[in-house]
């Protein structure tokens, strides 16, 4: 009966602690003061374009945007 709580807590801790480090790789990293890169940014919110909305009409977006598949 202790053993198998052992085993239970031991897994949920290694699960707990898998999270936290997938959590802790995939976070969006720390960038200066707003504007001050020094390289590009890439983020879809830096563009300069808004959000597109799913239930608008298709946007102006040229083909140029758009890479060709070859």
């Amino acid at each position: 009966m202790l053993s198998t709580l052992l085993v239970i807590g031991g897994v949920l801790v290694g699960l707990f602690l898998l999270l936290a480090l997938i959590v802790s790789l995939s976070a969006r990293p720390q960038t200066p003061a707003r504007g001050t890169t020094a390289r590009g940014s890439s983020w879809a919110a830096d563009a300069g374009r808004p959000h597109p909305d799913a239930w608008s009409p298709l946007s102006t977006t040229s083909t140029s945007e758009i890479p060709a598949v070859h």
